[in-house]
């Protein structure tokens, strides 16, 4: 797991081959105006979601505890204040039902380790191993995920 703020997004171009168009990408939008919905960047390899909604209390969000096994994604907070909850996959023991291959995710019944904010231009990079309960906060917030094919 990686976070930092979006000026800061060049340094981790070398960990993956689509991190440049990602954020570049990314940086070319205005995220003021965006509007919430599927967004196809690269076809199947880069696509990004965007959010405008209320935040979730810690439970709501635990109830979706996840991860993926053919994404990495870049969560970045356009507005608001966003927690988020993390645990290493490996230690992590109760999967709620099996493994959706279409969707790309599995839920955990496991709690996560740690809590991190996320305020506006903040970002996220969540790899496999990154167990994640996102959208915990008050008030609504507006944020951009990128899904990144491994």
């Amino acid at each position: 797991m990686i976070i930092d703020t979006l000026s800061n997004a060049d340094r981790y171009f070398c960990l993956h081959p689509l991190f440049s168009e990602a954020f570049n990408h990314i940086k070319s939008l205005k995220l003021e105006t965006i509007e919430p919905g599927n967004y196809e960047i690269d076809g199947v390899q880069l696509r990004s979601l965007v959010f405008n909604k209320q935040g979730m209390t810690v439970a709501e969000s635990a109830a979706k505890f996840e991860c993926h096994n053919k994404h990495i994604d870049i969560q970045l907070c356009i507005k608001g204040s966003e927690q988020i909850g993390w645990r290493p996959r490996n230690t992590c023991s109760h999967p709620k039902g099996k493994f959706n291959t279409e969707k790309d995710f599995i839920f955990y019944d496991d709690k996560p380790d740690m809590y991190f904010q996320l305020k506006d231009n903040q970002f996220v990079i969540l790899f496999p191993e990154d167990v994640h309960a996102p959208m915990i906060g008050k008030g609504f917030i507006k944020k951009l995920v990128i899904k990144v094919l491994l």
